[in-house]
C-alpha cells in the first residue's frame, strides 16, 4: 500500500484515514482517482439519484474540483468505510461495500467491530485487485462476500463457491484466530491473508479455468480433478512435515491439493506485491553486505512492470528487515516463510497469468478460484 498526502495541509496519511490529524480535514478514499482525497462539504440543493450530503475533493487551500461525492452509507451509519461515491452514481454503499451481500446479525454485541474490520480487510483487497487491472468494480469479475457467525450445530466454514466467499466473522476476534493458527499448524493466519487466499479461488477461475490455462496450471500445480473432499480428508488426518511441502509450495496446506496450491501461491503473491509497493513509497534502500550495493525497492504497479526476478530480489532483503524489526520489538516473525524454487516458480506462474492480457485489461498497463478453510 503507497502512502497518500491530506490535499489540504501535505500531512502524510493513510489509506484507511477518515481524518487528516494535522489539519483535522475530513478524508476518504476515491476509487475513481484511485487517491485518498481531502474533501470539504458543500452546501447544495442539486438533487442527487441517492439524497445525502455532498462534498468536493479540496485540490488546493484555494479551491477545490468540480466532482461531487457522496460518503459510503456505511461510513455515516457505522463508521465501517472510508470511500467516496460520485454524487451521479445510483447507490448509496460503494463499490466495495456492494460486494458485501450477507453481513452478521449487527444487534449481537461484537458483531458491528468484527464486520469493521472485515471490510477494512476487504477493501485493501480491493485496492490490490484494481492496482493490478483486475476491476474489482465489474460485475461479471467480482467476487462477492458473506460474513456469517456460527449458530449452534452450523458452523461456517470460511471459504468460495461459485463467485460467493465466505467469511467465519470469529476470525475478526484476535484470541480466536490464534487459536486456530495454532491448531491447524499455520504460522501465519490474518484477516486480509483469508480474504486473498479466497479471491484466488475466484481467480482461479477466471484466469485459469476460462482463461484456457488448464493445461500450463496442471504441469505446475498438478491435476485440480482429483477428489477434493478427499485431499483435504487426508491433509487433516497426515499432516505433511516441513520436508515434505516445502521444496515445492508456499505453506503447508498449499500441498492438500492443486486449487489450494494456487489459492496459497496467489494470496502469497498478493502480499509481494502490496508490502513492495508499501517499501517503494517509504523510498526503501537495503544494503545486504559491506561493500555491497544497495537494492531499491521499486513500485511493482509502475511501468515498465518489473521482472518477476526483480520482484524477488527486493522481497529477500524487506522481509529480512521486516523480521529484525519485528524481532527488536519483541515480536514474532512478521513474514514466516523461506521460499523454495519450487514455490517460487509458482508465485512466476501467478505473475505471469496476472499480467497475461485478458478481457478486463483496457489498457496496455500494469495488469492485474473452489472452497477452502484458511
Amino acid at each position: 500500500m503507497r502512502l497518500f498526502h491530506c490535499d489540504q495541509c501535505g500531512q502524510l496519511v493513510f489509506f484507511e484515514s477518515v481524518h487528516c490529524v494535522n489539519c483535522g480535514a475530513a478524508l476518504a478514499y476515491l476509487p475513481d482517482c484511485d487517491d485518498v482525497g481531502a474533501m470539504a462539504a458543500l452546501d447544495s440543493d442539486t438533487p442527487t439519484p441517492v439524497p445525502g450530503p455532498l462534498w468536493q475533493r479540496i485540490t488546493s487551500r484555494a479551491g477545490s474540483s468540480g466532482q461531487r461525492y457522496r460518503m459510503c452509507a456505511n461510513r455515516d451509519q457505522y463508521q465501517a468505510c472510508n470511500f467516496a461515491i460520485p454524487a451521479d452514481a445510483p447507490h448509496s454503499l460503494c463499490s466495495s461495500c456492494r460486494q458485501t451481500l450477507v453481513l452478521p446479525d449487527l444487534s449481537v454485541s461484537g458483531n458491528t467491530l468484527r464486520w469493521q474490520k472485515l471490510e477494512s480487510a476487504k477493501r485493501r483487497l480491493y485496492y490490490t485487485l484494481a492496482r493490478l487491472g483486475l476491476h474489482p468494480d465489474e460485475p461479471s469479475w467480482t467476487p462477492h462476500y458473506q460474513f456469517l457467525a456460527d449458530v449452534p450445530d452450523q458452523p461456517v466454514v470460511t471459504g468460495h463457491a461459485n463467485g460467493l466467499i465466505t467469511i467465519n466473522i470469529a476470525e475478526a476476534d484476535d484470541d480466536e484466530r490464534v487459536r486456530r493458527r495454532v491448531a491447524l499448524h499455520e504460522p501465519y493466519r490474518t484477516l486480509l491473508g483469508h480474504l486473498r487466499h479466497e479471491s484466488g479461488h475466484f481467480f482461479w477461475d477466471k484466469l485459469v479455468r476460462d482463461g484456457g490455462e488448464l493445461d500450463s496450471f496442471r504441469q505446475l500445480f498438478g491435476d485440480e480433478r482429483q477428489s477434493y473432499p478427499q485431499s483435504l480428508q487426508h491433509y487433516y488426518a497426515n499432516p505433511p512435515s516441513y520436508m515434505q511441502w516445502s521444496g515445492q509450495h508456499v505453506s503447508a496446506y498449499a500441498s492438500a491439493h492443486p486449487w489450494e496450491d494456487w489459492a496459497e501461491s496467489w494470496a502469497h503473491y498478493l502480499h509481494m506485491v502490496d508490502v513492495l509497493e508499501t517499501a517503494a513509497s517509504y523510498q526503501t534502500r537495503m544494503t545486504m553486505a559491506e561493500g555491497s550495493p544497495s537494492v531499491s525497492m521499486g513500485d511493482p504497479f509502475v511501468q515498465p512492470a518489473p521482472s518477476f526476478e526483480d520482484m524477488v530480489a527486493q522481497w529477500v532483503p524487506v522481509t529480512l528487515l521486516l523480521n529484525s524489526l519485528n524481532r527488536s520489538l519483541g515480536q514474532q516473525d512478521a513474514y514466516p516463510f523461506a521460499l523454495s524454487a519450487g514455490a517460487l516458480e509458482k508465485l512466476r506462474y501467478v505473475h505471469e497469468i496476472v499480467r497475461r492480457p485478458h478481457p478486463l485489461h483496457s489498457a496496455p498497463v500494469h495488469a492485474l478460484a473452489q472452497s477452502s478453510e484458511g
